[in-house]
């Protein structure tokens, strides 16, 4: 293994500084589903490793669960205030505004900059690209990044192959300007897009191409659709070749991961791009089995649960890595900060 490094080089760095994470209370067990869908727990925790999921409670919206995670990182992060606060998410409150400008304001910081990041469930990794660079510009010294999503939402109750995958949530870090090599810095990015491929996962009904197309939509169209085995082949392959991107760029090498830390899709998605990289299963965390697919959210909601649970410890080296939407992916590298918990 590779010496590592614990001095900086001075240069300019999007620094992790804070974690949180906030759950609907209401949980929702394989067999509540089983006993509406044509299913079983069986073949559900068998293509997805998914036992249960949170589902959010009439009443509650996206902006809800992103304000809950906002707090908790930035408690964690010892500050209550940032310049920035972006939110990454499928689900917004409305069409119109952004979400993140009522996140801001409901947590006293009417005033920052605010909006809303669009990559499904690449978001957050679009999202942290986006907040490294407002401080790396000069913009912003620090950056509030949540992912936040209410799913549920865009789900057709009765269609099983959606229904049992997603579940809401939201997860947040908070970045602060700092130096690169110290501990939390925020290494190279990868990100990438294919949009010749976006009916692969897509709401069909809803947006300007379908309102102006003069056709109204067909029952269903309203509902979130994917083509699982397609989507499959696609994360996998996306998902493997952006995290061996970053890597190289990072200079590191799959023995210097302690924990590869990807989008919560699907445990045997993270188990192919596990042996893709040459990662041994027990370096990738895992909660898909407790929340399901959470979109945006899947990724700091794993952190600030890795975290809690001590799995991440400082000085380790963590790999981010998402696919989604688009479509789109995305990667990222860092060495894992000394935090408080959220």
């Amino acid at each position: 293994m590779v010496a590592r490094r614990t001095d900086t080089d001075g240069r300019r760095a999007a620094v992790v500084a804070g974690v949180g994470s906030c759950l609907p209370a209401r949980t929702v067990p394989n067999e509540e589903l089983a006993a509406r869908l044509d299913t079983s727990d069986a073949w559900i925790r068998s293509r997805t490793g998914i036992a249960r999921r949170h589902v959010a409670a009439p009443g509650t919206a996206t902006s809800d669960l992103a304000v809950g995670a906002g707090a908790r990182a930035l408690k964690s992060s010892g500050e209550p205030a940032v310049d920035a606060v972006l939110v990454a998410t499928t689900t917004p409150d409305r069409p119109c505004p952004a979400t993140a400008p009522l996140v801001a304001a409901r947590l006293g910081m009417t005033g920052a900059a605010a909006h809303d990041v669009s990559a499904v469930c690449t978001g957050f990794v679009y999202a942290l690209a986006s907040a490294a660079g407002l401080i790396l510009a000069d913009v912003a010294e620090r950056v509030l990044v949540i992912g936040a999503e209410t799913f549920s939402t865009l789900l057709d109750p009765g269609d099983r192959s959606t229904s049992v995958i997603f579940g809401d949530g939201a997860g947040a870090v908070v970045l602060r300007s700092g130096t690169a090599g110290e501990p939390g810095a925020l290494g190279p990015f990868d990100l990438g897009s294919d949009g010749e491929s976006e009916a692969l996962i897509t709401v069909p009904a809803g947006g300007s191409r379908q309102r102006l197309s003069g056709v109204p939509p067909r029952p269903g169209e309203e509902f979130f659709t994917m083509s699982g085995k397609e989507v499959f082949r696609h994360a996998v392959r996306r998902m493997t070749g952006s995290a061996k991107a970053v890597l190289a760029r990072a200079g590191w090498t799959a023995e210097d991961v302690d924990h590869m830390v990807g989008h919560q899709a699907n445990s045997r998605i993270t188990q192919h791009v596990a042996e893709g990289i040459g990662l041994p299963p027990q370096r990738c965390f895992s909660n898909i089995a407790e929340v399901g697919n959470t979109a945006a959210a899947s990724i700091p909601l794993a952190l600030d649960q890795a975290h809690a649970k001590g799995v991440l410890r400082p000085g380790q080296r963590v790999l981010l890595t998402a696919f989604g939407g688009g479509l789109t992916w995305g990667s990222t590298v860092l060495t894992w900060p000394r935090l408080d918990p959220s």
